[in-house]
């Protein structure tokens, strides 16, 4: 994996295209853009998180058991929100 400082600044990136996406997405009222910058956001944050828990000597494995025990209520947001993504994106909005 790469340096943490690397996977920090790459997670900061993320979650500012995220806000940037999000803001876009409000203002022309497209959620799917909207959605994908919420997204965005929560996986640079994320992103920034599991980079202060990971260690050259940990596996992955290792690594993302560490971050889901020492950060329960960030790994529920993220389970949470990856799944309204996915289903809305499987099943889309329905038309009344």
């Amino acid at each position: 994996m790469a340096d943490t400082t690397t996977t920090k600044a790459e997670g900061l990136l993320d979650e500012a295209k995220g806000k940037v996406k999000d803001g876009i997405g409000g203002l022309t009222g497209d959620t799917a853009t909207q959605a994908e910058g919420k997204f965005d956001q929560l996986s640079g944050m994320a992103q920034q998180e599991f980079s202060d828990l990971y260690d050259e000597g940990e596996t992955k494995l290792e690594a993302a058991t560490a971050f889901v025990q020492d950060r329960p209520l960030i790994s529920v947001v993220i389970a949470t929100v990856v799944g309204m993504i996915v289903g809305g994106l499987l099943f889309g909005r329905k038309s009344s």
